[in-house]
């Protein structure tokens, strides 16, 4: 899960689809294209969205995005076109272009949503991505899980 910082939307991405799937079976992570917030917990807003949703991601610690994503993981879902086209401008070949897609492409397929920012908004704008992401990560959760189980 990548958005701008790692510290609002694939914070909560991240504690969502881990929370639908399997941990002996799948490992979810999450990071940012921005250096910025590194070492740093999810922005408070992200943690009482998820703890008043019954999920705890006060543990996480935001990490910038690295050209080794491409080899520790088989999907690498982005939450907006800007990221989508900086984590492509770090892949090599195309299967590491083709492991990159945008998260919402779950939700409406190839219509490229962006998954907005709340970080400049209101506690509202972190309680409408959750549950964008919420109803995302059961899909993805239900073809990941349909794929290798």
């Amino acid at each position: 899960m990548v958005c701008l910082g790692n510290i609002c939307r694939s914070p909560l991405a991240e504690g969502l689809l881990s929370s639908k799937l399997p941990s002996d079976t799948f490992f979810v992570d999450s990071a940012g294209t921005g250096n910025y917030h590194v070492g740093k917990q999810p922005d408070k807003r992200s943690i009482d969205t998820a703890y008043k949703n019954g999920l705890d991601i006060s543990n996480q610690k935001a990490r910038q995005f690295s050209t080794n994503d491409f080899e520790e993981f088989d999907y690498i879902f982005v939450m907006d076109n800007d990221n989508y086209k900086d984590v492509i401008k770090l892949a090599k070949t195309e299967e590491q272009k083709n492991k990159v897609d945008l998260i919402l492409n779950q939700l409406f397929p190839k219509e490229n949503v962006d998954v907005p920012d709340p970080y400049y908004g209101l506690q509202n704008g972190f309680d409408m991505v959750y549950n964008m992401l919420d109803e995302t990560c059961d899909i993805l959760a239900k073809k990941l899980k349909d794929k290798h189980l």
